[in-house]
């Protein structure tokens, strides 16, 4: 596993014998944590707290999202320093910041990162209009592949993991916070030119679906988001109005859909 992903440190580990506890020394892997800086054009318009890995997908995914750019045409050049700790984009000719948009910070924890649908670019997020269905039995048999999937997980823990499913391209990745893991796949679809697959696509996430994910899967497009925990009220609210297609709890066969029934199909076909 990449060792810039972990540190490994002496602690003590709590041991039971029958009514007596004892600590013994060992070592324990620790998730990483960097500030990633992104500059767009030369100014600092954002720092995220992430994992240090897929830097590059995670700028573009995270501007994407904040309706900064549309597509990866609008990107003239992208470069990470590793020992900044920065990604380096300057837009296309013609392209800018307004500057009242940076700078902001985001902390890995969702109940604090900023994105929200911003009044001012409300034509940005718009009603998934995807008319593809998917068959129900499918959608759990994906989830259980995907809880076996998270390697830094099992290994280290302290992660989250999202995956975007299609039958011709998907994206699987994990990181400290939620909302980097969706920025990352945005990322590597306009990156890989795949965004036209996005409306027959699906997303899995291991954690709690709040109002400023379901605005990422807005902005994205995506028809169907499957949790293995659950939404908030504001986030099934969101899903309500912008038609998301939303399950939570999905675990062992059984879950709950909040929004969009209508999308699932009963049978396999």
């Amino acid at each position: 596993m990449d060792e810039r992903l972990y540190t490994v440190f002496t602690v003590k580990e709590i041991v039971c014998d029958g009514d007596a506890a004892r600590l013994s020394d060992t070592g324990k892997s620790v998730i990483g944590e960097i500030s990633l800086k992104i500059y767009i054009n030369g100014t600092e318009y954002a720092s995220l707290l992430c994992l240090n890995q897929l830097t590059e997908e995670l700028a573009l995914g995270f501007l994407y999202s904040e309706g900064v750019i549309d597509t990866i045409d609008e990107v003239a050049s992208i470069t990470y320093n590793e020992r900044l700790f920065a990604v380096m984009i300057d837009l296309a000719p013609g392209r800018s910041v307004e500057k009242c948009e940076s700078l902001r910070s985001v902390t890995s924890g969702c109940g604090k990162c900023f994105t929200y649908i911003n009044p001012l670019k409300n034509e940005k997020f718009l009603p998934v209009s995807s008319q593809y269905r998917f068959p129900l039995r499918h959608i759990l048999r994906s989830m259980k592949e995907f809880e076996r999937r998270s390697d830094i997980y099992r290994a280290i823990g302290g992660v989250h993991s999202v995956l975007f499913q299609h039958d011709d391209f998907s994206v699987f990745n994990e990181d400290i916070g939620r909302h980097n893991c969706f920025d990352k796949i945005a990322g590597v679809l306009l990156r890989n030119d795949k965004m036209n697959i996005i409306g027959s696509g699906m997303l899995f996430v291991s954690g709690r679906v709040s109002s400023e994910i379901i605005t990422k899967v807005i902005r994205l497009g995506v028809p169907v988001l499957v949790s293995r925990s659950t939404p908030t009220a504001s986030a099934v609210n969101l899903a309500r109005k912008y038609n998301v297609t939303l399950l939570g709890y999905v675990r062992s066969n059984a879950g709950y859909v909040y929004s969009g029934a209508e999308r699932l199909l009963l049978e396999d076909v």
